[in-house]
């Protein structure tokens, strides 16, 4: 039994590993007047 409850944990484990870096792909939307800046990963002002 403790066999199978490990090989089930290896098993799921990238799983939830891809689940996470999935999430942080998201679409930055800013406010007008600014726009994203990925190197801080934030909005920053739009100087004109």
């Amino acid at each position: 039994m403790r066999i199978l409850l490990t090989a089930l944990a290896l098993f799921a484990a990238p799983t939830f590993a891809m689940a996470e870096c999935a999430s942080d792909k998201q679409a930055m939307t800013c406010a007008e007047g600014s726009a994203y800046d990925s190197a801080s990963r934030t909005c920053v002002p739009v100087s004109s």
